[in-house]
């Protein structure tokens, strides 16, 4: 994407997420490459004192498979599970699952209330309310995911210093935009629009998650950290050919549905 396509873009979807989202979702295009891309918004990461853990991923276009969305989640022991609308080789445990285990469901809804506020649900299994906010610290995170060209997010020297930056600002512990997964898989995260997770509460097969609160000790899977204070994004990310590991490269998978997949969009962007 152009430089200034993508600073006339942030402009705009730095005021709301909901509208952000909504220009987002209309013409999902992907970065030019021949590694493995997404193009996307969710939560980055919401923790809560109790000691669970929830993620969104909302991925509107892929190179690897079918739109997807996502939702993993660590209990209090620290054993994670993702749940994925479609295959787990073509959606998150692609990256993760080695180190988690799997469930595809039939379906994750996602209902905007308000400009502001959002409603995740996935079956009668989880209800998640997310209340989200913009904050100076969210606004220059944004201001600078817009000004960067991009080229800036395949650099990993200027992402490795950027994301010790990012951490600092929002005050959300470490962040890393590159690195490793627990798969051996390379990625780069360009999460160019950012929003606090400011309120909203969250019930999973029927126990309440509790009140929004940092974990005891931050949460990792590879080397992606996953932040100490709810943030919301929208932006991109980026694999590349798995390394060896100590662990198996596929995912534990405890159920399987088959659901309905929604259509594959993969557009490209020109240089």
């Amino acid at each position: 994407m152009p430089p200034a396509r993508v600073a006339g873009q942030a402009a705009v979807m730095a005021t709301a997420p909901r509208p952000a989202v909504g220009t987002l979702s209309r013409s999902p295009r992907l970065g030019v490459g021949h590694d493995e891309r997404f193009t996307g918004y969710g939560a980055m990461g919401v923790p809560y004192s109790t000691g669970h853990y929830l993620v969104l991923r909302d991925m509107l276009a892929s190179s690897v498979g079918p739109a997807y969305r996502a939702i993993w989640h660590r209990d209090p022991a620290g054993r994670w599970t993702i749940f994925t609308t479609v295959e787990p080789q073509v959606s998150c445990p692609r990256y993760f699952g080695s180190v988690t285990d799997v469930e595809r469901v039939p379906a994750i809804e996602v209902t905007w209330r308000d400009d502001w506020t959002l409603d995740v649900q996935m079956g009668t299994r989880l209800s998640w309310r997310l209340q989200l906010a913009a904050t100076p610290a969210t606004r220059a995170m944004t201001s600078m995911g817009g000004a960067l060209p991009q080229w800036a997010w395949n650099s990993h020297a200027l992402l490795g210093s950027l994301g010790p930056v990012a951490g600092g600002c929002l005050r959300s512990g470490r962040i890393r935009l590159h690195g490793r997964t627990p798969n051996g898989h390379g990625f780069t995260a360009a999460p160019q629009w950012v929003w606090r997770v400011a309120g909203g509460h969250a019930d999973l097969d029927g126990a309440d998650l509790g009140p929004l609160g940092p974990l005891a000790e931050q949460a990792r899977l590879g080397d992606v950290w996953l932040p100490q204070r709810g943030l919301f994004f929208a932006g991109r990310a980026r694999f590349t050919t798995p390394v060896p590991t100590e662990h198996p490269s596929t995912a534990r998978t405890r159920l399987e549905h088959s659901p309905p997949e929604r259509p594959h969009q993969h557009r490209e962007e020109s240089s």
